[in-house]
């Protein structure tokens, strides 16, 4: 602890050395002062900004001559000698009215116009932050050209582009200060929860689309870029405090609070420090979606009487064949077979509890970093220690949903950079904290006080009873049975309920509790060297990677029961770019090796082509061609997470042996095969001894009428193991400006093989799978024996994690304009066409989850100079409706428009800027994520003090 009071005293404790004092103003071209501008002497830790006058006084610690640098957002950079303390300097900066000659860093890993960037580009500025109607910066990436955002919570936000879009985006990166955000467990990353404050944003910038040549094998679909600010430029304490209230029908109007402070100094020319804290707290989007799943994707039977299996409903997973149960009771001697034969052949589920009875739904996120930074040599050399901490309650949705509370995350990063190279290495660690599964909540909640033997017994017995003695109706016996198994079940809010939920949710072990454990790490380092200033006639860059994971879920999500999983992977690349034609035609070429340890080396070449035309060079047309590639997830590799419907199972070789479950066995025939009540399976079960389960559905809809039939439509699962997916992506583009319109066009074609996706198959824990089986073959025959299992629910479901040799295509356009109008007014607007090809019927149990609107609009209106100090933005988006596909839930999300709107105004004197905006001021609540809560609107106020 020595070390952060030391850091702390550094930052509040100030020591001066200035042996001169400079005073000036900043203006723009028409004689306006310009608030805000940016006053730093080169080479030196003296800095400011200008006040609300556009005035400036600078303490420097020499004595003239000395160089001061201005710049502004919207301005073009200028330098300024001075030359005598008693120097007056006056500035005018020139509009930089184009934004084709801002400087990108992500298309080609070194400085560029971003109308020389190879491939297509968004971009997210400090002034583009300041007046976003967003609730947050990063809510405001939403509007940007590209972007795609699923909301699980009102605080897990993932970003996608060019389809294929989940909450866990395993295809997209995102980089903060060069140490990817991806949880070490998960494989993707968690919003913003440890990402960066919206007071520290240098810059954003989106790459979508492939980008594996030079970010290897993660950056499948596309990859952002956070910068934070550096203490030698940005310098002195920034803070703000946001406060405001959601609003949705399911949750009512709630409280949210968000407040941060930032604090820079730079102590000498040699070292400076910074550090940032940040804290939100508000109740998320209730999640009150009680459809029946399969109903919601017009698969299955009407289940609303017997086995009901609710979106937002969890303990109801627990079901089972009724005519099983019957031939359990009469083996144990409490029923007769003809008793027994009154029951019906289908299964039925145990009643559940709903999500906002297993949650407090309360979100909470606090981010906290500091970093050191030295620069021991007159050169660009800059040595960095970072270390970066996140936590708090959010929901995550994947398979199905969890509540992560006191989730706790942190990172460790040492980077030497300099004018051309860079070397850094970091690890990240997580703690799951008391998270836990609201699935098994809601199961072992039910178990706590009836076990679900006892319930489906009662459940059996009570039908029966009320069948054969009361002449019920099958819909009548159903609700008879079903109010007699639930006596005593525990009520909401009850303290017999509070109890049982705390045991359960501190219980790691799935057959009693529901508790998440995770301690697992990764480790990375990357280096790159560009050849500039040695090599000449081309630019020339080499660099490479090299990552290690450490999982440890302690057996409750990977198959880590007795130890941690080591994984690890490497990579290498090239690129080198050459101007020609006077420097209007830019070539690229680029490729990289990637080696993961289960897989073999595959390389990613990119090339690429830009031409700039016109007398200004300022009518850009870029073309590109790359490979990417995507090597199977930790999780599709490792995972054994019982779901309680059904098995996550990676495929390993090893993983497949790892996996074992004991499972009782119910059926006469069955323990006639097996020998006993029980048997035990494993992975090998999942991949080569199962149905699909899309025929067993067909089968179960058939089996009560005509069971020859209905047998002869069960098909054999026949998939691989995993193996890497890989793309060719094509695009073409084209930036331009007349006068004051910016314009961009962009069009990608890509095709992807072996494109990786889950099945999920249903494995009969006795007799052998096959194709068709014969029952006229009788008992001794394998097929038919595994067909019993199928018909007593005597199985196990897995979700296997396979590719597809089904080609998948993918088509997309993109158009982006911007226009400055008379007397400050900026307009902006830009469309997103996608749409994937993909041939269902050669892979009917293969999802492919594009879950990617075919049409999105976005545009906004803004004016920061309304009048005197005043400014506003109004944003609106809309998108079609489109079909979701997850492990989760299938089904559509309608289509939705969305406005956001803010006003601000700036005290100047206070060195403030005061903000009003809300979200959604249309108040139409609206999904991204099938199964997470309706959003609904955001109002908030904030007040925000810069240096």
């Amino acid at each position: 602890m020595k070390i952060y009071y030391f850091i702390l005293t550094l930052f509040f404790c100030s020591i001066s050395f200035a042996q001169s004092t400079i005073s000036g103003s900043v203006k723009d071209s028409k004689n306006e002062p310009i608030p805000g501008a940016n006053v730093k002497v080169v080479g030196e830790p003296s800095g400011t900004v200008t006040d609300g006058d556009g005035k400036f006084i600078v303490k420097v610690t020499k004595k003239p001559p000395f160089t001061i640098e201005v710049s502004s957002i919207g301005f073009a950079t200028q330098k300024i000698e001075v030359t005598s303390a008693s120097q007056k300097v006056e500035v005018k900066l020139e509009n930089q009215d184009t934004q084709l000659d801002e400087i990108v860093v992500a298309a080609s890993r070194a400085p560029e116009r971003i109308k020389e960037s190879p491939v297509t580009i968004e971009r997210m500025t400090i002034k583009d932050i300041k007046k976003t109607a967003s609730p947050s910066f990063y809510d405001g990436l939403e509007n940007l050209k590209e972007v795609q955002m699923n909301t699980s919570s009102m605080s897990f936000k993932s970003i996608n582009t060019r389809g294929f879009a989940t909450v866990a985006n395993t295809r997209f990166m995102q980089l903060v200060d060069g140490m990817d955000n991806s949880s070490p467990l998960l494989n993707f990353v968690l919003g913003n929860l440890i990402g960066i404050s919206e007071i520290d944003v240098q810059s954003v910038e989106l790459l979508p689309g492939a980008s594996s040549a030079l970010y290897g094998a993660n950056a499948f679909n596309g990859i952002l870029f956070m910068t934070s600010q550096s203490p030698f430029d940005k310098q002195g304490v920034t803070a703000y405090a946001k406060y405001g209230m959601t609003s949705q029908n399911a949750a009512g109007n709630n409280l949210y609070y968000d407040y941060g402070v930032r604090v820079a100094h730079a102590f000498t020319k040699h070292f400076a420090a910074k550090a940032n804290f940040t804290f939100m707290n508000g109740t998320d989007w209730f999640a009150t979606d009680y459809r029946d799943k399969d109903l919601v994707n017009n698969v299955g039977l009407d289940r609303s009487f017997h086995n009901y299996n609710g979106m937002n409903v969890y303990g109801d997973e627990a079901s089972t064949n009724l005519r099983g149960v019957g031939n359990a009771l009469v083996g144990l001697g409490v029923i007769t077979p003809a008793q027994a034969s009154v029951l019906p052949n289908y299964n039925v589920s145990r009643t559940g509890y709903n999500e906002v009875d297993l949650t407090d739904n309360k979100v909470q996120n606090a981010k906290i970093d500091f970093s050191l930074h030295f620069k021991p040599w007159a050169n660009d050399t800059e040595i960095i220690w970072q270390s970066k901490f996140g936590f708090g309650n959010t929901v995550y949705q994947g398979a199905n949903r969890y509540y992560l509370n006191g989730f706790f995350m942190q990172q460790h990063k040492l980077e030497v950079k300099g004018k051309n190279f860079f070397v850094r290495g970091y690890f990240t660690t997580e703690d799951g904290g008391n998270s836990y599964d609201m699935l098994f909540t809601g199961l072992n909640i039910n178990r706590q006080w009836k076990s679900d033997n006892q319930w489906f017994g009662e459940y059996a017995g009570a039908y029966i009873q009320s069948t054969l003695l009361g002449g019920a109706t099958p819909a009548q016996a159903h609700a008879i049975a079903r109010n007699t198994a639930d006596t005593g079940r525990l009520v909401p809010g009850t303290d017999a309920f509070k109890n049982a939920f705390n045991r359960v949710i501190a219980d790691p072990n799935v057959l009693t509790g529901s508790k998440l454990v995770d301690n697992s790490y990764m480790y990375h380092s990357d280096a790159n060297y560009n050849f500039k200033d040695l090599i000449k006639f081309a630019e020339i860059q080499v660099g490479g990677s090299f990552r290690l994971y450490e999982l440890n879920s302690f057996g409750r999500i990977y198959t880590d029961y007795t130890s941690q999983i080591n994984y690890n992977e490497y990579g290498a690349y090239t690129q080198i770019q050459k101007k020609l034609m006077d420097d209007r035609l830019k070539l690229t070429g680029s490729i990289r090796y990637d080696k993961a340890k289960n897989f073999d080396g595959n390389f990613s070449p990119r090339i690429s082509a830009v031409y700039s035309a016109g007398a200004q060079k300022a009518h850009t047309f870029r073309g590109s061609f790359q490979t990417g590639f995507r090597n199977p997830t930790t999780q599709d590799q490792y995972i054994g997470f019982n779901v309680g419907n059904a098995v996550l199972l990676g495929s390993a070789p090893d993983n497949l042996i790892r996996y074992s479950e004991t499972l009782p066995v119910t059926s006469p025939l069955g323990q006639a095969v097996v020998g006993g009540t029980s048997t035990t399976i494993n992975g090998n079960n999942a991949y080569y001894n199962s149905y699909t389960a899309a025929s067993v559905q067909q089968f179960a809809a058939l089996a009560g009428t005509n069971p020859v039939a209905a047998a002869a439509l069960l098909r054999r699962t026949n998939v691989g193991l995993v193996k890497p997916e890989t793309v060719k992506a094509f695009e073409l583009g084209y930036r331009g400006q007349v006068k004051k319109l910016s314009y961009d066009l962009n069009g990608y074609y890509n095709i992807y093989n072996d494109f990786i996706g889950n099945i999920t198959v249903v494995a009969p824990t006795y007799g052998t799978a096959q194709d068709a089986p014969n029952l006229l073959l009788g008992p001794t025959n394998a097929g038919v024996q595994s067909v019993d299992a199928i018909s007593t629910g005597n199985t196990r479901a897995f979700q296997l994690y396979t590719n597809t040799n089904i080609e998948i295509k993918s088509i997309g356009f993109g158009a982006g304009l911007a226009y400055k109008l008379p007397r400050n007014f900026e307009i902006s607007a830009n469309y997103n066409y996608a749409q994937f090809d993909f041939d269902q019927s050669l892979d009917p149990s293969f999802e492919a989850s594009f879950n990617t609107p075919k049409h999105r609009v976005k545009g906004s209106i803004s004016n920061d100079k309304l009048f005197k100090n005043f400014g506003f933005n109004l944003s609106a988006r809309w998108n079609d409706e489109y079909k979701w596909e997850s492990t989760f839930a299938d089904g559509m999300i309608d289509a939705a428009t969305v406005i956001d709107a803010q006003i601000n105004y700036s005290i100047p004197k206070l060195k403030s800027i005061i903000k009003v905006g809300a979200a959604n001021l249309g108040g139409q609540e609206y999904r991204q994520v099938l199964g997470a809560g309706l959003i609904g609107q955001q109002y908030f106020a904030s007040w925000t003090i810069t240096p």
